[in-house]
């Protein structure tokens, strides 16, 4: 089996700065992309960012210049630095990894549990 672990989400006030985590682990052959989605009660989960195997970048319009994700190939880890955080990026953030595991061989997505992050005064 493959696991997302997520963390680094919270609480902080505009204009603060969180870093997410999400390690993947298990019977990973390779990952194709990782990325961060958030998803608000009564709002459709939405792609924040994303990061391919080859290191092309895919953010949405509402945080380019303010979200970096980045990744560790070594360690299976994906980051999402955010800052100059609004009220409107308060969310639940949830980890998701494109890739293929040893038991099935073909590309397969796997989500973490999400995160909280809040950004209020």
């Amino acid at each position: 089996q493959v696991q997302l672990v997520e963390s680094g989400g919270g609480l902080v006030q505009p204009g603060g700065s969180l870093r997410l985590s999400c390690a993947a682990s298990g019977n990973i052959i390779s990952i194709d992309a990782m990325g961060w989605y958030r998803q608000t009660p009564g709002k459709e989960r939405e792609l924040v960012a994303r990061i391919t195997s080859g290191s092309t970048t895919d953010y949405a319009d509402s945080v380019k210049g303010r979200f970096t994700i980045s990744r560790d190939t070594a360690k299976n880890t994906v980051y999402l630095q955010m800052s100059s955080l609004k009220p409107e990026d308060t969310a639940v953030y949830s980890c998701n990894a494109r890739l293929i595991d040893r038991r099935d061989y073909r590309l397969t997505n796997y989500w973490g549990q999400g995160t909280q992050v809040t950004v209020s005064s």
